[in-house]
């Protein structure tokens, strides 16, 4: 009882110390997890190898899958790439679907490119077509902005997911595979929010961009089909990695298989994804490939998340090391809980916090030496807790989120709206797709 209580205690402080304190997470989760391990009555060199044994195995198993998928989403950004594909989707579904269509780009640019960056890139856009089809700003914004957190916390190479799949074990390929369709769920759940909720909120898409300006930069822009290969060539991979390694051996065990295998392996399949980013830009230059140009600015994106996911590992390894995980897996699996324990561990922690990266990190450190005991230990069980997390953290933005702020200050809403539109929005998705997950899960394991 006491290392549950402890556990709490621990908890509560990575709340207030990141949350009140403002103290960065990094830090906030490697004292909590020295304090954890001393007042549990660790040996001091068991905390000490613990907390660089824990921190080295988690960056050793994401840290190249992060920086690549950053620099790809960088390269999108600056490019012009996400505008691209944005304008050519507005094209194929109609420009009086304007609220379907930004829910759609949302999650198809959040794939690789962090939500905030999607939603700055994309609103003068929204802005500009929601006036021309004489509808109201609110229901295009909250389209565009639940769109684009399906898939940043849901689908791999998204920092988060990544982060959760490398801390849990889980199978990749697997997760991607899966959760696409989940993610495009949740898309579709935003849609309806923004057009039957979000539309009823009249907010006047005042726009400084012409018609003509949107032309020029679409013109600047690179193809769509160009723009969407460093997002597409490496989830197809990974996955088609994952199908080749089935017992089965549905490709055969040759040359293309072990092929596959390599081309198929995560850091090879996002390196050669930033390959194809390369070759977004008019003109590459060796600027942009520098440590201060495009590369170096995703590459410092990247060590941010990187530092926080590897003090996410270092806090499970001590809790793993504690002996807590046999205690407290026994009495939740009395408890009966399920998926919901990890989607409503997410769900306290984004909620409480307010950055949904953080939430999904410190919920599968939490989880990383329960999965046995809970019984979430068969592949396909683990892609489904990695899933269940990222819905919990989407619940619920609001305004010790930046991305709160964003949404709000570049829509026009006040915050009274952005809770009734945004907050609540965000928890209806969140909780929408783990009815999903739950749902699946009880033909699936």
């Amino acid at each position: 009882m006491f290392l549950i209580l402890l556990l709490v205690v621990a908890i509560v402080l990575l709340i207030l110390s990141t949350n009140r304190l403002n103290l960065h997470p990094f830090l906030a989760l490697l004292f909590v997890a020295i304090g954890y391990g001393l007042f549990a009555g660790m040996p001091l060199d068991r905390v000490a190898s613990s907390l660089n044994e824990g921190f080295g195995s988690t960056v050793g198993h994401i840290g190249i899958l992060i920086v690549a998928g950053t620099i790809i989403g960088t390269f999108l950004e600056r490019s012009g790439g996400a505008f691209a594909l944005a304008e050519r989707m507005i094209r194929v579904i109609g420009e009086r679907r304007v609220p379907l269509a930004m829910a759609l780009i949302g999650w198809l640019v959040s794939i690789p490119v962090f939500a905030d960056s999607g939603f700055v890139i994309l609103q003068p856009l929204n802005r500009a077509l929601t006036k021309r089809a004489k509808l109201s700003l609110a229901a295009t914004a909250i389209a565009l902005c639940l769109g684009l957190m399906a898939t940043h916390t849901l689908v791999p190479p998204t920092p988060g997911p990544v982060a959760a799949a490398g801390i849990l074990k889980a199978d990749l390929g697997l997760v991607i595979l899966l959760g696409l369709p989940v993610s495009l769920f949740t898309a579709l759940v935003a849609w309806l929010w923004a057009t039957r909720v979000a539309a009823r909120v009249y907010i006047d898409p005042i726009s400084n961009v012409t018609e003509q300006e949107v032309i020029e930069k679409a013109g600047h822009a690179p193809h769509p089909l160009r723009a969407i290969l460093p997002i597409v060539a490496p989830i197809l991979l990974i996955v088609m990695k994952s199908v080749a390694q089935l017992p089965s051996a549905p490709l055969g065990t040759g040359f293309v298989q072990r092929l596959l295998m390599f081309v198929g392996e995560p850091a090879i399949a996002l390196l050669l994804g930033v390959l194809l980013a390369f070759l977004l830009p008019r003109r590459l230059t060796a600027e942009m490939v520098s440590t201060t140009g495009w590369v170096g600015n995703g590459m410092v994106n990247a060590a941010i998340i990187i530092l926080i996911t590897g003090a996410g590992g270092s806090f499970g390894k001590v809790l793993q090391n504690s002996g807590i995980g046999e205690i407290i897996g026994q009495r939740l699996a009395d408890a009966h809980l399920g998926i919901w324990l990890p989607f409503l561990l997410s769900a306290a922690l984004k909620t409480a916090q307010g950055s949904s990266t953080v939430a999904i990190i410190t919920t599968s450190s939490l989880l990383s030496p329960l999965m046995v005991s809970l019984g979430f230990d068969g592949a396909l069980a683990r892609a489904f807790i990695v899933l269940t997390i990222g819905a919990g953290s989407m619940v619920a933005s609001h305004v010790n989120d930046s991305f709160f702020w964003v949404v709000t200050q570049m829509s026009n809403m006040d915050v009274p709206t952005g809770y009734k539109l945004h907050t609540l929005g965000s928890a209806v998705i969140g909780t929408a797709t783990g009815l999903l997950i739950w749902v699946a899960s009880l033909f699936a394991f």
